[in-house]
């Protein structure tokens, strides 16, 4: 108000507004006899002005600010435009890349239609199928759903004829699409796929190789071609021009291809044997800790009860029997966290306990070799090399791992961590590197000749790691407690820093016990805190299988009331389909997958 009585106006009045400033000044004038009267006032041409013109301004304000918000609209759908052309431009290039993966399966289908002619353990009516039917293409214009569900029926039809059974043609492949494992987890597959061509792609254009070090690869390498659904041919020899000229393009197909046929190939665990060996003089019966020698003809079990149970697994499986002995049986000084047999020493087998010492059984004389008490506290993880059996590691609570040679019963060696080392693992291969996860919720490899720093930090975890397992000589997986396991490609790392997991592997449920985690021809098992056993595989992240332990008492076989029971240990029997688990009340299971 001080304004306007010294009659100060805001400038933008002044300037947008020139004929109501003048009228306002004039009203304030300084002089009382100067200021207009009432007459004046409307005498004057301020007030006076015709309403056209005062018509005129309204609607061309009006219309300056239609003009603005038509501005605005179209300054939206041109965004919008840009978008969804970029969007476009994106699917063309993926359509496009389709179009070139489908030509290339082709290609190599029709090869290996052309050598399955010629395969002499073919039977006749296969041999006619195979070399008369013409090549089944996939058109562009016809939805991944309709051509796998044609294949389906395709394939019923066959199997029809063969059995001289007829076929409903509008129930054949209707089944597909509603239980097929491919089609229930399509997007997570169609994800997997991009991931792995972007990979290559990438690889490509550096001048790598991916086939190399893919963890969708098999362990020795050679992969696998597989010619029907049910019968492959091992190691096939193609025509070196073709795989040659295919590589570049082509190079993703037998790491998925393998991938895919292995995640379908088996869709269920079944028992095998159930094994009841409730101690009576300890009232808990948690398994710790689960291992099989090297041909998998025995396999060890340790926990809280203080003593290791060496069990024939041919026996068990074969005898039926409501309870099973041991055959042998070693009583330790304290509560047990781990096992591992050696696997150049065939009746050597290791353990660790919650007092800190690593002690070295010999299972056919049923006695204590030698005990190595250097660690401060609870030693949570042990492994014996499988290329130097002399050689051990350890990890524990004191936040050491310490390398032991077996034979002098000292350790020649202490790599030193700011937390709690949970789990320790040698690659098959060699001697020389180590993998071990902490309670920092990272993964870390070390190459022992040079045991001051890391090779290669694995960084993604968000809570304690508790298991590492090689999946290959340059793939780990790891085990942690917050409900993942993850999958690492050692090659990846960028310096000594790996912080993208090849896969998370998610299903499970695990936030706070050490649950088990073991590796077999490219499957990861792993427990659950829901009493499960979860199957994944390499190429995959989501689960192949599981089972549900039932919650029983371990002693009389009962169901019980009890949702705390969770798996505690899980080992697979060397390479085969089958593994046994146990959980935290004592059950052990051997199971086995099936199709």
């Amino acid at each position: 108000m001080s304004s306007l009585r010294h009659r100060v106006l805001p400038p933008q009045i002044l300037l947008k507004c020139p004929k109501e400033a003048s009228f306002c000044l004039w009203l304030l004038h300084p002089e009382p006899t100067c200021r207009p009267s009432m007459s004046d006032l409307l005498q004057s041409e301020f007030i006076t002005e015709p309403r056209d013109n005062l018509e005129e301004r309204e609607a061309a304000i009006e219309l300056r600010d239609r003009i603005e918000e038509q501005e605005s609209l179209l300054e939206f759908l041109l965004l919008i435009q840009q978008r969804k052309q970029e969007s476009a431009y994106r699917l063309q290039d993926t359509v496009s890349l389709l179009s070139s993966d489908i030509e290339q399966v082709v290609k190599r289908q029709l090869i290996l239609k052309k050598r399955g002619s010629s395969l002499s353990d073919f039977s006749k009516d296969d041999h006619q199928y195979t070399s008369g039917q013409p090549l089944m293409s996939f058109q562009a214009n016809e939805e991944p759903s309709a051509f796998l569900a044609s294949r389906k029926r395709v394939r019923q039809g066959i199997l029809a004829l063969e059995n001289g059974v007829e076929v409903d043609e509008e129930s054949q492949g209707s089944t597909l699409l509603e239980s097929s494992r491919l089609m229930r987890n399509f997007k997570k597959l169609e994800s997997v796929y991009f991931l792995t061509r972007r990979r290559q792609m990438k690889a490509a254009a550096s001048g790598k190789s991916l086939t190399r070090h893919s963890p969708l690869s098999s362990e020795n390498g050679r992969g696998s071609m597989i010619v029907s659904e049910k019968s492959s041919v091992s190691n096939p020899v193609a025509p070196k021009a073709f795989f040659n000229n295919d590589s570049r393009q082509g190079g993703w197909i037998d790491p998925f291809l393998e991938g895919l046929c292995r995640y379908l190939s088996f869709s269920q665990l079944r028992v095998k044997a159930d094994l009841k060996q409730g101690d009576l003089l300890n009232s808990s019966n948690l398994v710790c800790a689960l291992a099989f020698d090297r041909e998998g003809e025995l396999f060890a079990t340790a926990g809280v009860n203080k003593k290791i149970k060496i069990f024939e697994c041919n026996s068990i499986v074969n005898d039926n029997r409501d309870i099973h002995y041991p055959v042998v049986e070693l009583a330790g000084r304290s509560k047990l966290s781990s096992l591992c047999w050696n696997s150049y020493i065939k009746s050597q087998i290791a353990s660790s306990n919650f007092d800190g010492v690593v002690q070295i059984w010999d299972v056919a004389r049923s006695q204590l070799v030698t005990e190595m008490k250097e660690h401060k506290k609870r030693v949570w993880s042990i492994d014996i090399s499988s290329a130097d059996p002399t050689l051990l590691a350890s990890g524990s609570d004191d936040g050491t791992v310490k390398l032991w040679s077996i034979n002098q019963g000292v350790s020649i060696g202490t790599i030193k961590t700011k937390a709690n080392v949970c789990c320790v693992q040698f690659p098959s291969d060699s001697g020389r590197s180590l993998a071990f996860g902490s309670a920092d919720h990272k993964v870390y490899y070390y190459d022992l000749r040079n045991p001051k720093i890391p090779l290669c930090t694995m960084i993604g975890h968000s809570k304690t790691v508790s298991y590492v397992k090689f999946v290959d000589s340059s793939t780990l997986v790891s085990s942690s407690t917050d409900n993942t396991l993850k999958l690492w490609d050692l090659s990846m790392s960028a310096s000594g820093i790996n912080e993208s997991p090849l896969h998370s592997f998610t299903g499970h449920t695990n936030l706070k016990n050490f649950v088990g985690l073991s590796v077999s021809d490219g499957y990861i098992a792993t427990g659950s805190e829901t009493n499960e056993v979860f199957v994944y595989h390499k190429a995959f992240p989501m689960p192949v299988m599981s089972y549900m332990f039932n919650n029983t008492d371990s002693m009389s076989g009962l169901e019980v009331d009890d949702a705390s029971q969770f798996i505690s240990s899980i080992c697979w029997r060397g390479q085969s389909s089958t593994l046994v688990a146990a959980n935290s009340n004592g059950n052990i299971k051997i199971l086995e997958m099936m199709t």
